[in-house]
C-alpha cells in the first residue's frame, strides 16, 4: 500500500513539551514518526518531523487542525505533502547573473516551475521580466526584518524548492529550519575546503592545481550541509585569478542546475547527513 508523507516544521521560542505535543497530534490522526529531527539555538526551537500514513488523510483537514493547533502553542507551523505535482522553486540571487541565466534557460527540463526570484538588489531584475517570472527586492540591510518578508513571499508562492544561485547572505537558522533539504547552494570550492565568500581567492593565493564546486544542502551551519554534487578543474600556471573565477563560475551554474534537477526528480534522500542518489 501507497503510504503518503507528510513533512511538518515547527519554528519558534523554545520551552518544554513542545516535541510531545506535535508528534501526540501526528499520532492522534494515524501518523508515523519516520524522522524527527529538533534544534535550539538561543531560545529559539525548530523541528521537522516527517509523518507518514497507509490511510487516506484529508489534507485540508490535516493542514487546518495543526494550525490551529500552531496558534493555540504560539509556533510557526508548515507542512509540506510528497505529491507528483510540479514544485514550486524560489532563486535567491544577488547580482552574479550565471547560475540564474543557466537555470532560466533550462526550465523546460525541470519538473518545477521558477515561481519568484528574490534579489537583494536590482541588478538581475531585467533577467526575471524577460523571463516573465515576478522578481522581488529585498534590500533590507538588518536580516531579521528580510528574511521576515522571505518568508511571507515564499509562503504566498506555497515554495517547494529554494535555490541559492550565487546569493550573498547568510541565512539564519530561523529561516533555513523552515525548509529542511529544501535550499540548495553552490559554494565555489570543493568543500571542506575554502569556506566562506572569498574562495577562488584563497585557492589562488595557495596555488592549488585544481579548483571546484560544490552544491549542497543549506543547514545553520554555514557551507557545512550535505553534499549534493562536486565537480572541479584544473589550473594552469598562468592562470589568472579572473580567469579560475570564469571558469568556476561556468562550472558552478552546471553544478548546481544538475542538483535541482536531481531533487525534483526525487533522486536525492538525505540519511545521517549525507545525500545518498538513487
Amino acid at each position: 500500500m501507497k503510504k503518503t508523507v507528510v513533512g511538518i516544521t515547527v519554528v519558534g521560542k523554545d520551552r518544554k513539551g513542545i516535541v510531545a505535543t506535535f508528534t501526540n497530534f501526528a499520532f492522534s490522526r494515524g501518523g508515523n514518526i519516520e524522522q524527527v529531527n529538533q534544534n535550539v539555538i538561543k531560545s529559539l526551537f525548530g523541528m521537522y518531523l516527517e509523518v507518514s500514513f497507509l490511510k487516506p488523510i484529508n489534507v485540508k483537514k490535516f493542514d487546518s487542525d495543526i494550525q490551529s493547533l500552531a496558534k493555540k502553542e504560539k509556533m510557526d507551523v508548515s507542512t509540506h505533502h510528497e505529491t507528483n505535482l510540479q514544485k514550486n522553486i524560489a532563486v535567491f540571487v544577488t547580482r552574479e547573473p550565471l547560475c540564474l541565466q543557466t537555470i532560466l534557460t533550462n526550465t523546460k527540463s525541470l519538473k518545477g516551475k521558477i515561481s519568484v526570484i528574490i534579489g537583494t538588489e536590482k541588478t538581475l531584475e531585467p533577467l526575471a521580466k524577460k523571463a516573465k517570472i515576478p522578481f522581488v527586492t529585498i534590500e533590507d540591510k538588518i536580516q531579521d526584518k528580510a528574511e521576515a518578508k522571505i518568508i511571507q513571499i515564499c509562503k504566498q508562492y506555497n515554495i517547494d524548492l529554494i535555490s541559492l544561485a550565487r546569493y550573498m547572505r547568510i541565512l539564519s537558522p530561523n529561516f533555513v529550519w523552515r525548509y529542511p533539504n529544501r535550499i540548495i547552494n553552490i559554494h565555489p570550492s570543493l568543500l571542506p575546503a575554502f569556506t566562506g565568500a572569498s574562495a577562488y581567492a584563497q585557492a589562488f593565493e595557495r596555488g592549488t592545481k585544481i579548483v571546484g564546486v560544490t552544491s549542497h544542502y543549506v543547514t545553520e551551519n554555514l557551507d557545512q550541509g550535505p553534499i549534493i554534487l562536486q565537480d572541479s578543474f584544473k589550473v594552469n600556471p598562468n592562470d589568472t585569478l579572473e580567469k579560475i573565477k570564469l571558469k568556476g563560475q561556468k562550472l558552478e551554474a552546471s553544478t548546481l542546475l544538475k542538483a535541482i534537477r536531481m531533487h525534483l526528480e526525487n533522486k536525492l534522500k538525505v540519511r545521517w547527513r549525507k545525500v545518498h542518489t538513487g
